[in-house]
C-alpha cells in the first residue's frame, strides 16, 4: 500500500484526491486489490480519472465537447499531475497519461498508443493480471467489471464456459479459478489472445482444456452451431470495423442477432452475462422470447466508480434455468 502524503491545502482536485484515496486504498488492501479507481471526475472542473495499478497511477483526461482554452487545459493538467504525485507519493515516471476524446459513432474505439511493451502485474481478489499502462488506451483489465468477474467465478464450477470478445481473458481466468471444466475464449486479436494465455499461465491455470480461438465472433457463432456451453460472457465493443471482419459491428444495431446466435449455443439451464459500455444503449423489447433478462447493473459497478453508467449488465437465462 502506498504512503499517502500529508501536504498543505491545494487545488480542489488535490483536496478531493487526498480525501478519498487513503480510504479506498485501505479498503483495497483488505479486499485483495492492487488496481482500482481513486478519482472519477468527482470535481466537474477537473474532468479526469485516476486509476491505481500497484504503485502506478493512470490519469485519463476526459475531453468534453466544446471549446476550452489551451492554457486552461494545460494548467489543469499540471495541477492534476502535481496533485497525483504529492498525494500518492509517486515520481513522475509512475504517472501514465491517457486522453479519451469524444468520437463520432462508427469510429474505432481502440487505438495503439505506443510500442514499449512493458507490463506489470496487479492483483485482484486472489488472482493476478498483466496490465500495460502505456501502449493502449485501455490497460488490459477493465476495472469496472471486477464484481461481474466475481459473479462468473462463483457460478463457473463444473461448467463449460465461453468468453466472446474475450480481450485479455480476465473472465476466463476467473471462470477457471472458479472450477470451470473447459473454456473457449474468442477474439479477433492475436495480441489479446496471447495476453489471455499469459494471464492464465500467470495464475497457474493454463492447460489443454482452455481453447483460445482467433476469429470474428459473429462469424464464429454461426460456424459452431451444435456446440453447447453452460455459461457465457458476452461483452462486445460498442463498434468495430476491423478489416478482418466480414462486416462492421454496431452493438445497438446488431445486439438482437448477436444474442440470438449466442443463445443457440447455451445448454439447458445455462446463462449469458451480457454487458455493454455504450452509454446510449437501449435493449430491444423481448430480444429472446422465453428467456429471462435480469438487469444487474447497479450490483456490478464497484463502489470506487462514481459514474454509475460506466456499463450495463444483464444475466440472461433460458427457461430451464
Amino acid at each position: 500500500m502506498t504512503q499517502i502524503m500529508a501536504t498543505p491545502v491545494g487545488s480542489p482536485f488535490t483536496n478531493r484526491l487526498r480525501k478519498v484515496a487513503p480510504r479506498r486504498l485501505r479498503q483495497a488492501a483488505r479486499d485483495g486489490l492492487s488496481a482500482l479507481r481513486l478519482y472519477d471526475a468527482d470535481v466537474p472542473e477537473y474532468a479526469f480519472t485516476v486509476d491505481w495499478y500497484a504503485g502506478h497511477a493512470v490519469v485519463t483526461e476526459l475531453v468534453r465537447r466544446g471549446f476550452v482554452k489551451a492554457a486552461v487545459r494545460e494548467a489543469r493538467r499540471q495541477e492534476v499531475e502535481r496533485g497525483v504525485m504529492e498525494v500518492l507519493g509517486i515520481p513522475e515516471d509512475r504517472v501514465h497519461w491517457k486522453v479519451r476524446s469524444p468520437k463520432r459513432w462508427g469510429e474505432e474505439q481502440y487505438e495503439k498508443l505506443g510500442e514499449r511493451g512493458e507490463r506489470i502485474v496487479v492483483e485482484e481478489q486472489g488472482l493476478r493480471f498483466l496490465v500495460n499502462l502505456d501502449d493502449y488506451l485501455d490497460t488490459g483489465l477493465f476495472l469496472d467489471h471486477r464484481l461481474t468477474r466475481a459473479r462468473v467465478r462463483d457460478e463457473a464450477r463444473g461448467k463449460r464456459f465461453l468468453n466472446l470478445f474475450c480481450y485479455t481473458g480476465s473472465f476466463t481466468v476467473y471462470a477457471t479459478a472458479g472450477g470451470a471444466r473447459e473454456t473457449v475464449s474468442v477474439d479477433l486479436s492475436n495480441t489479446y489472445l496471447g495476453w489471455a494465455r499469459d494471464n492464465l499461465a500467470l495464475n497457474g491455470l493454463d492447460g489443454p482444456q482452455h481453447h483460445l480461438v482467433r476469429s470474428d465472433v459473429t462469424r464464429w457463432l454461426r460456424q459452431v452451431r451444435g456446440e453447447r456451453f453452460d455459461l457465457v460472457v458476452l461483452d462486445p465493443p460498442p463498434f468495430s470495423a476491423s478489416k478482418k471482419m466480414a462486416s462492421t459491428f454496431d452493438v445497438q444495431r446488431d445486439h438482437v442477432a448477436l444474442l440470438e446466435d449466442t443463445a443457440a449455443l447455451v445448454a439447458p439451464g445455462g446463462a449469458i452475462y451480457f454487458s455493454t459500455n455504450f452509454q446510449g444503449f437501449e435493449l430491444a423489447p423481448d430480444p429472446l422470447p422465453g428467456w429471462n433478462f435480469e438487469e444487474l447493473t447497479p450490483a456490478t459497478i464497484p463502489p470506487d466508480f462514481r459514474n454509475r453508467k460506466i456499463h450495463r449488465c444483464w444475466r440472461i437465462s433460458n427457461s430451464a434455468s
